[in-house]
Protein backbone atom coordinates (compact mmCIF):
# COMPACT_ATOMS: atom_id res chain seq x y z
CA UNK A 1 0.00 0.00 0.00
CA UNK A 2 1.21 3.75 -0.94
CA UNK A 3 2.32 5.48 2.21
CA UNK A 4 2.25 8.97 0.33
CA UNK A 5 0.15 11.29 -1.97
CA UNK A 6 0.85 13.49 -4.82
CA UNK A 7 -1.44 17.05 -4.09
CA UNK A 8 -2.72 18.97 -6.92
CA UNK A 9 0.33 20.90 -7.18
CA UNK A 10 2.66 17.61 -7.27
CA UNK A 11 4.29 18.01 -4.02
CA UNK A 12 4.64 14.75 -2.57
CA UNK A 13 3.08 14.61 0.81
CA UNK A 14 3.29 11.44 3.33
CA UNK A 15 0.04 9.82 4.33
CA UNK A 16 0.91 9.58 7.80
CA UNK A 17 2.04 12.66 10.34
CA UNK A 18 2.39 13.20 13.82
CA UNK A 19 -0.16 15.68 15.38
CA UNK A 20 1.83 17.87 18.00
CA UNK A 21 -1.32 19.98 19.54
CA UNK A 22 -1.22 20.48 23.25
CA UNK A 23 2.04 19.15 23.11
CA UNK A 24 4.68 22.29 24.85
CA UNK A 25 7.38 21.02 26.77
CA UNK A 26 10.44 20.51 25.06
CA UNK A 27 10.92 17.55 26.54
CA UNK A 28 7.90 15.78 25.17
CA UNK A 29 8.04 17.38 21.75
CA UNK A 30 11.40 16.22 21.27
CA UNK A 31 10.47 12.77 22.52
CA UNK A 32 7.23 12.56 20.45
CA UNK A 33 9.27 13.79 17.35
CA UNK A 34 12.27 11.77 17.85
CA UNK A 35 9.88 8.66 18.45
CA UNK A 36 8.41 9.55 15.15
CA UNK A 37 10.66 9.44 13.00
CA UNK A 38 12.38 6.74 14.15
CA UNK A 39 8.91 4.97 13.76
CA UNK A 40 9.24 6.21 10.18
CA UNK A 41 6.82 9.00 9.84
CA UNK A 42 7.86 12.08 7.68
CA UNK A 43 5.29 14.41 8.46
CA UNK A 44 5.05 16.92 11.27
CA UNK A 45 1.79 19.08 12.19
CA UNK A 46 1.87 22.22 13.98
CA UNK A 47 0.35 25.73 14.16
CA UNK A 48 1.20 28.94 15.25
CA UNK A 49 -1.79 28.89 17.79
CA UNK A 50 -0.33 25.29 19.58
CA UNK A 51 2.64 27.12 21.27
CA UNK A 52 4.88 24.83 20.21
CA UNK A 53 6.65 26.04 16.77
CA UNK A 54 9.69 27.02 18.74
CA UNK A 55 9.83 23.51 20.19
CA UNK A 56 9.34 21.82 17.24
CA UNK A 57 11.99 23.90 15.35
CA UNK A 58 14.45 22.52 18.46
CA UNK A 59 13.12 19.04 17.70
CA UNK A 60 13.62 19.05 13.94
CA UNK A 61 16.83 20.79 14.53
CA UNK A 62 18.68 18.14 16.69
CA UNK A 63 16.65 15.38 14.31
CA UNK A 64 18.35 12.45 12.68
CA UNK A 65 17.31 13.11 9.40
CA UNK A 66 17.93 16.02 7.13
CA UNK A 67 15.57 18.62 7.19
CA UNK A 68 14.30 18.38 3.28
CA UNK A 69 13.56 14.48 4.51
CA UNK A 70 10.44 15.70 6.45
CA UNK A 71 7.44 17.32 5.71
CA UNK A 72 6.30 20.18 7.62
CA UNK A 73 3.13 21.94 8.50
CA UNK A 74 2.06 25.01 10.42
CA UNK A 75 -1.12 27.51 9.92
CA UNK A 76 -2.41 30.71 10.47
CA UNK A 77 -4.53 31.39 13.29
CA UNK A 78 -7.59 33.97 13.60
CA UNK A 79 -5.79 36.84 14.76
CA UNK A 80 -3.75 37.25 12.37
CA UNK A 81 -6.55 36.98 9.50
CA UNK A 82 -8.44 39.60 11.72
CA UNK A 83 -5.62 42.36 11.79
CA UNK A 84 -4.41 41.44 8.28
CA UNK A 85 -0.69 40.10 9.04
CA UNK A 86 -0.50 37.69 7.16
CA UNK A 87 2.80 37.92 5.79
CA UNK A 88 4.03 38.99 9.74
CA UNK A 89 2.71 35.90 10.98
CA UNK A 90 4.20 33.69 8.32
CA UNK A 91 7.82 34.94 8.77
CA UNK A 92 7.22 34.67 12.49
CA UNK A 93 6.59 30.87 12.29
CA UNK A 94 9.05 29.98 9.91
CA UNK A 95 11.73 32.05 12.27
CA UNK A 96 10.02 29.77 15.33
CA UNK A 97 10.87 26.87 13.49
CA UNK A 98 14.20 27.79 12.32
CA UNK A 99 13.48 27.17 8.17
CA UNK A 100 13.09 29.26 5.39
CA UNK A 101 10.44 27.31 4.33
CA UNK A 102 7.33 25.07 5.25
CA UNK A 103 5.97 22.21 3.30
CA UNK A 104 2.54 23.09 3.59
CA UNK A 105 0.81 26.25 5.25
CA UNK A 106 -2.86 26.53 6.52
CA UNK A 107 -5.32 28.81 7.02
CA UNK A 108 -6.52 26.85 10.47
CA UNK A 109 -10.17 28.63 10.48
CA UNK A 110 -12.31 30.07 7.63
CA UNK A 111 -12.62 33.70 9.66
CA UNK A 112 -15.94 35.26 8.81
CA UNK A 113 -14.96 38.65 6.70
CA UNK A 114 -11.59 37.74 6.10
CA UNK A 115 -10.84 34.60 4.86
CA UNK A 116 -11.19 36.05 1.52
CA UNK A 117 -8.98 38.18 1.73
CA UNK A 118 -6.00 35.93 3.62
CA UNK A 119 -6.12 34.07 0.77
CA UNK A 120 -5.04 36.07 -1.35
CA UNK A 121 -1.76 37.23 1.21
CA UNK A 122 -2.09 33.14 0.94
CA UNK A 123 -1.27 33.02 -2.62
CA UNK A 124 1.45 35.11 -2.39
CA UNK A 125 3.44 33.33 0.03
CA UNK A 126 3.08 29.96 -2.61
CA UNK A 127 4.40 32.20 -5.28
CA UNK A 128 7.05 33.26 -3.04
CA UNK A 129 8.20 29.57 -2.71
CA UNK A 130 8.38 29.62 1.38
CA UNK A 131 5.72 27.46 1.31
CA UNK A 132 5.49 24.02 -1.10
CA UNK A 133 1.81 23.94 -0.76
CA UNK A 134 -0.89 26.22 0.80
CA UNK A 135 -4.23 24.89 1.78
CA UNK A 136 -6.85 25.38 4.61
CA UNK A 137 -8.33 23.54 7.80
CA UNK A 138 -11.60 23.27 9.07
CA UNK A 139 -13.58 24.72 5.66
CA UNK A 140 -17.01 23.80 5.15
CA UNK A 141 -17.87 23.24 1.00
CA UNK A 142 -19.44 26.85 1.46
CA UNK A 143 -16.27 28.47 2.53
CA UNK A 144 -14.68 26.25 -0.58
CA UNK A 145 -16.83 28.05 -2.76
CA UNK A 146 -16.30 31.47 -1.82
CA UNK A 147 -12.51 30.59 -2.44
CA UNK A 148 -13.23 29.29 -5.91
CA UNK A 149 -14.88 32.05 -7.30
CA UNK A 150 -12.15 35.01 -6.03
CA UNK A 151 -8.94 32.46 -6.64
CA UNK A 152 -7.52 30.47 -9.46
CA UNK A 153 -5.26 28.62 -6.89
CA UNK A 154 -7.12 25.77 -4.97
CA UNK A 155 -6.40 24.83 -1.86
CA UNK A 156 -3.95 21.76 -1.89
CA UNK A 157 -5.55 20.46 1.35
CA UNK A 158 -8.58 20.64 3.69
CA UNK A 159 -7.76 19.32 6.90
CA UNK A 160 -10.89 18.55 8.93
CA UNK A 161 -11.52 16.27 11.79
CA UNK A 162 -12.97 13.02 10.23
CA UNK A 163 -13.01 9.41 11.88
CA UNK A 164 -15.59 6.61 12.21
CA UNK A 165 -18.12 8.85 14.34
CA UNK A 166 -17.81 11.78 12.11
CA UNK A 167 -17.26 10.80 8.33
CA UNK A 168 -17.77 13.77 6.58
CA UNK A 169 -18.67 12.36 3.99
CA UNK A 170 -20.41 15.02 1.50
CA UNK A 171 -17.40 17.39 2.21
CA UNK A 172 -15.26 14.47 1.22
CA UNK A 173 -16.99 13.78 -1.89
CA UNK A 174 -16.89 17.58 -2.63
CA UNK A 175 -13.14 17.70 -2.22
CA UNK A 176 -12.51 14.80 -4.26
CA UNK A 177 -14.26 16.29 -7.31
CA UNK A 178 -12.28 19.67 -6.70
CA UNK A 179 -9.18 18.01 -6.51
CA UNK A 180 -8.57 18.89 -2.70
CA UNK A 181 -6.75 15.99 -0.55
CA UNK A 182 -8.73 15.72 2.96
CA UNK A 183 -6.51 15.29 5.67
CA UNK A 184 -8.10 13.76 9.13
CA UNK A 185 -6.91 15.40 12.12
CA UNK A 186 -8.00 14.07 15.40
CA UNK A 187 -8.03 10.78 13.48
CA UNK A 188 -9.00 8.73 17.03
CA UNK A 189 -11.38 10.92 17.96
CA UNK A 190 -9.50 11.27 20.88
CA UNK A 191 -10.37 7.79 21.82
CA UNK A 192 -13.82 8.24 21.99
CA UNK A 193 -14.48 4.86 19.52
CA UNK A 194 -11.51 2.77 20.35
CA UNK A 195 -13.74 0.69 22.81
CA UNK A 196 -17.11 0.67 20.55
CA UNK A 197 -17.81 -2.89 20.55
CA UNK A 198 -17.68 -3.01 16.39
CA UNK A 199 -14.22 -1.76 16.55
CA UNK A 200 -12.55 -4.39 19.16
CA UNK A 201 -14.46 -7.16 16.70
CA UNK A 202 -12.65 -5.86 13.76
CA UNK A 203 -9.32 -5.45 15.26
CA UNK A 204 -9.55 -9.39 16.10
CA UNK A 205 -10.48 -9.94 12.93
CA UNK A 206 -7.85 -7.83 10.91
CA UNK A 207 -5.43 -8.64 14.18
CA UNK A 208 -4.99 -4.91 14.96
CA UNK A 209 -5.61 -2.93 17.69
CA UNK A 210 -9.02 -0.61 16.74
CA UNK A 211 -6.53 2.07 16.65
CA UNK A 212 -5.40 1.21 14.06
CA UNK A 213 -8.20 -0.15 11.64
CA UNK A 214 -9.73 3.37 12.80
CA UNK A 215 -6.45 4.92 10.67
CA UNK A 216 -6.37 2.81 7.94
CA UNK A 217 -10.05 3.41 7.32
CA UNK A 218 -9.30 6.94 7.06
CA UNK A 219 -6.31 5.87 4.61
CA UNK A 220 -8.49 3.19 2.71
CA UNK A 221 -10.88 6.22 1.89
CA UNK A 222 -7.98 8.11 0.03
CA UNK A 223 -7.58 10.19 3.07
CA UNK A 224 -4.16 11.16 4.90
CA UNK A 225 -4.09 11.15 9.07
CA UNK A 226 -2.12 13.21 11.54
CA UNK A 227 -3.10 11.53 14.75
CA UNK A 228 -1.32 12.93 18.14
CA UNK A 229 0.56 10.90 20.60
CA UNK A 230 3.34 11.52 23.36
CA UNK A 231 3.51 8.12 23.97
CA UNK A 232 6.31 6.42 21.70
CA UNK A 233 4.53 2.85 21.81
CA UNK A 234 1.57 5.00 20.73
CA UNK A 235 3.58 6.65 17.95
CA UNK A 236 5.10 3.23 16.83
CA UNK A 237 1.61 1.59 17.10
CA UNK A 238 0.05 4.14 14.83
CA UNK A 239 2.62 3.81 12.21
CA UNK A 240 1.37 0.13 11.77
CA UNK A 241 -1.81 0.83 9.59
CA UNK A 242 -0.18 0.14 5.90
CA UNK A 243 -0.09 -3.71 6.40
CA UNK A 244 -3.47 -4.41 6.08
CA UNK A 245 -7.08 -4.17 4.06
CA UNK A 246 -10.51 -3.32 5.53
CA UNK A 247 -12.97 -5.96 3.53
CA UNK A 248 -15.28 -3.42 1.84
CA UNK A 249 -18.15 -4.90 3.38
CA UNK A 250 -16.34 -4.23 7.00
CA UNK A 251 -15.99 -0.75 5.24
CA UNK A 252 -19.78 -0.40 4.19
CA UNK A 253 -20.76 -1.66 8.09
CA UNK A 254 -18.07 1.09 9.58
CA UNK A 255 -20.66 3.48 7.62
CA UNK A 256 -23.05 3.10 10.65
CA UNK A 257 -20.91 4.04 13.68
CA UNK A 258 -21.27 7.50 11.84
CA UNK A 259 -22.97 9.90 14.96
CA UNK A 260 -21.53 13.54 13.72
CA UNK A 261 -19.28 13.38 16.73
CA UNK A 262 -17.32 16.36 17.13
CA UNK A 263 -14.22 15.84 19.90
CA UNK A 264 -12.15 19.03 18.97
CA UNK A 265 -13.00 22.34 20.55
CA UNK A 266 -14.17 25.09 18.26
CA UNK A 267 -12.27 28.32 18.71
CA UNK A 268 -13.94 30.27 21.48
CA UNK A 269 -14.18 33.67 18.90
CA UNK A 270 -16.05 30.91 16.25
CA UNK A 271 -18.41 29.52 18.37
CA UNK A 272 -21.56 31.74 17.59
CA UNK A 273 -20.95 30.66 13.53
CA UNK A 274 -22.31 27.87 12.51
CA UNK A 275 -19.93 25.38 10.75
Amino acid sequence: MKHSIYLNNDVEMPLLGLGVYSITEQPDVTRSIRSAVQAGYRLIDTASAYKNEEQVGEAIAGCSVNRKQLFLTTKLWNTAQRVGDIQGAFQRSLERLQTDYVDLYLVQWPVPGCFQSTWKEMEKIYESGRARAIGVSNFEIRHLEELKKISGIVPAVNQIECHPFWQRTELIEYCKDNHIHVQAYSPLARGAYLDEDMMCVLGIKYAHTPAQVGLHWCIQRGLSVIPRSTRPEHIRSNAGIFDFEIEEEDMELMKTLNRDYRSADIPEDLRDIPF
